[in-house]
């Protein structure tokens, strides 16, 4: 396969991304919910606006390398949809991880040497391994809080497990002095 197909075969694959809808708040009862790819630009701009507070704080971080975590957190999806904790509980975490790994080799393969350099930043995603990737993390987390709040000003209810769970979610990425303030402000506004 020519490195143009390549390309082609893996940005058709990505154009779902558009289509494939945040099942989470299908389960709780959200019409007319955000796609992956909505939630994956709204994690672009978070992250990017993160690092911007980091490095004028003094702290070193890759902007195009968050930005390419960022573009890339979420590749699986085109493939397996969004799956929300409460269906991937049912799994061993480990089987999990696993099939997320089979995915992404094999939607990155056909890219040769760039897919393998795509490859390595999911992998950093996935463990959390940089500064950037636990940014990323953060923005993941931030942009669900912003899109609950959304949605509750929308009329949604049965929301507060996400306002519930923040605290767990932002603990252990280090990056907690870039996000507290957002944090508390977005649950003030919330109030």
């Amino acid at each position: 396969m020519s490195e143009a197909s390549g390309v082609i075969k893996l940005l058709t694959e990505l154009m779902r991304l558009k289509a494939v809808p945040r099942l989470g708040w299908l389960l709780r009862g959200v019409r007319d919910v955000e796609s992956v790819a909505a939630h994956s630009f709204g994690v672009a701009f978070i992250a990017m606006l993160i690092a911007d507070r980091a490095r004028q704080r003094g702290m070193r971080v890759d902007v195009e390398r968050l930005l390419r975590l960022a573009l890339l957190h979420d590749l699986t999806e085109a493939r397996t949809g969004d799956l929300p904790s409460t269906i991937k509980s049912y799994y061993e975490p480990a089987a999990l991880k696993a099939a997320d790994e089979r995915v992404a080799v094999e939607m990155l393969a056909d890219l040769g040497p760039l897919g393998e350099q795509y490859l390595e930043l999911w992998r950093d995603y996935e463990h959390r391994a940089s500064l950037e990737a636990r940014i990323v993390k953060a923005a993941d987390k931030l942009d669900l809080l912003l899109q609950a709040r959304e949605y509750e000003q929308g009329g949604a209810r049965g929301l507060q497990e996400f306002w519930e769970n923040a605290e767990a979610d932002f603990s252990g990425l280090g990056v907690e002095e870039l996000i507290a303030d957002l944090v508390e402000r977005l649950k003030k506004d919330r109030e």
